[in-house]
């Protein structure tokens, strides 16, 4: 009993002394000095500055009375500044940057302050007083290196000027039916590349919606960023913001505090990470705001991690996208083509712990490639994946892993093909005329089709025909009414039914 109660004792000990350490630490980041005298903004300590625009020298002045909490008096010549400071500062002391229209619906800057974030502002568009500005609130004051930007309208565009041309000093983007320019367009992927995340609210008759925010979203998506989108039923331009800032602040505070994320072992030393998450919308009730919102990204749906990277033994980059947790016996789907953000069949798998793979191919779609998918097969199967992938293959990329499992039909699990056309530049002999391997390993086939697709009796009715006579097995669904798109089936859950049953056979 002595002993145990030494043990308690010490460890109490080293706890208090934890924690004595840890609220120094805090208590001395927390410590911001700023000069001059201080007025209030919303209850917290407000600090003004002039920037000369020539010589980017900052002075501090004090605001006037007649001003209240926003900005009203400009000098030729000098540049309005702000820092908004909060009773305490968070580790790591973040901060928020706003470029346009101070105190306009400032909702979540107050969330921010109540939560340790400073608040910093320059009236001025996306220049080198910024980067001065930027140098004043960083290494003279010891804020974070990367701060959250907040972009109105068009302070959305001064958000993405300057981040976009300083992708490694930013943390995220809260832009607010924005606009951005075409530069900046182009170089979002500097964002990506960096994981920036991306928040965008927008009303649904807000012109700038279609012509801004919808092409960041398609970009950014296709790019494999993170991009969240907030679009308020019935609103125009105004009012910004959320009356409840809790989501947005939420979110900024999460971007700020990323979480470390281990790469896997498959992936090597050498990768390339980004995201993959489903493009379906949500129709979600804000009473708060008193209207529906449509809601799409990462902050509403779950969201993967994709990894390229060249096995040994490809001149051809492997895609793995990782589920958050993985099935046991990890199973996973091999595939010709990119998966698109609405392959809602990988979706659910990855939702069920499958890894889905696209396999590697040359540049040249006559090459062979069946020595690259056997050297990618072998590498994912000496990495714990299952020894017996599911093929997956829509129009003329399901011929490709048709002809892939003919040559390897006691590795495979089952084939899944959404309107096939079974032709492959990976042999002479063509799939639909060399079945019998597959039909003879008890492979069994799924097929979702369009009744007006033009492949239909050309290639699923003839491969299910043949399929049968040799014994096999081949269920095949027709969407009555519909062509070759969609792709996806109209109903889900026999789908995965089917393959989640077919992998459950193959395990030990």
């Amino acid at each position: 009993m002595k002993f145990r109660s030494f043990r308690l004792l010490l460890a109490s000990t080293a706890i208090a002394a934890v924690i004595h350490h840890s609220q120094r630490s805090v208590a001395a980041d927390a410590h911001v000095t700023f000069t001059g005298e201080k007025t209030a903004w919303h209850g917290f300590d407000r600090f003004d500055f002039l920037m000369d625009e020539a010589a980017l020298t900052v002075q501090p002045i004090k605001a006037s009375p007649d001003e209240g909490n926003g900005i009203n008096g400009e000098v030729p010549g000098q540049l309005r500044c702000v820092v908004v400071a909060p009773k305490d500062a968070a580790p790591g002391k973040p901060w928020s940057w706003r470029g346009r229209y101070f105190n306009h619906e400032p909702q979540a800057e107050i969330e921010l302050l109540k939560r340790g974030f400073h608040i910093g502002f320059i009236q001025s568009d996306a220049a080198k007083p910024w980067d001065a500005w930027y140098t004043f609130l960083t290494e003279k004051h010891g804020l974070s290196q990367k701060p959250a930007f907040i972009g109105m309208s068009g302070g959305g565009r001064n958000a993405f000027t300057w981040a976009t041309t300083n992708p490694d000093k930013v943390s995220c983007i809260y832009a607010d039916n924005p606009l951005i320019t075409r530069e900046s367009l182009m170089r979002l992927g500097e964002l990506v590349q960096r994981d920036v995340p991306l928040l965008h609210i927008c009303g649904s008759l807000d012109p700038l919606t279609g012509n801004h925010t919808l092409p960041v979203e398609s970009i950014y998506q296709q790019l494999g960023g993170r991009i969240s989108v907030m679009i308020k039923d019935g609103a125009g331009h105004h009012p910004h913001s959320l009356r409840d800032p809790t989501l947005i602040a939420d979110f900024i505070v999460r971007s700020c505090s990323p979480a470390s994320r281990d790469s896997p072992a498959f992936a090597g030393k050498e990768f390339t990470r980004s995201s993959f998450y489903g493009v379906e919308n949500s129709y979600r009730n804000f009473p708060t705001e008193e209207t529906y919102i449509t809601c799409r990204g990462p902050l509403f749906s779950d969201s993967y991690d994709r990894y390229q990277f060249k096995p040994d033994g490809t001149t051809g980059t492997v895609s793995v996208i990782a589920p958050q947790r993985t099935a046991p016996g990890k199973p996973w789907l091999l595939r010709a083509d990119s998966v698109t953000r609405d392959a809602v069949v990988d979706l659910a798998l990855l939702d069920k712990g499958f890894h889905i793979v696209t396999a590697p191919r040359p540049r040249d779609p006559n090459v062979t490639v069946l020595q690259e998918w056997n050297a990618a097969y072998k590498f994912l199967i000496d990495q714990g994946f299952s020894t017996k992938p599911v093929m997956e293959g829509a129009g003329r990329a399901a011929g490709e892993v048709y002809a892939w499992a003919i040559a390897n039909p006691d590795k495979v699990s089952c084939i899944y093909g959404e309107n096939p056309v079974l032709r492959s530049n990976m042999f002479k002999t063509q799939p639909l005329d060399d079945l019998a391997p597959l039909a003879k390993a008890g492979v069994q086939l799924f097929h979702v089709c369009g009744s007006l697709d033009p492949w239909l009796e050309s290639q699923t009715r003839v491969a299910e025909k043949r399929y049968r006579e040799l014994g096999g097995q081949i269920t095949v669904i027709i969407k009555e009414g519909e062509r070759h798109y969609p792709l996806a089936p109209k109903e889900l859950q026999p789908v995965v039914d089917f393959i989640i049953n077919r992998v459950a056979a193959d395990r030990p």
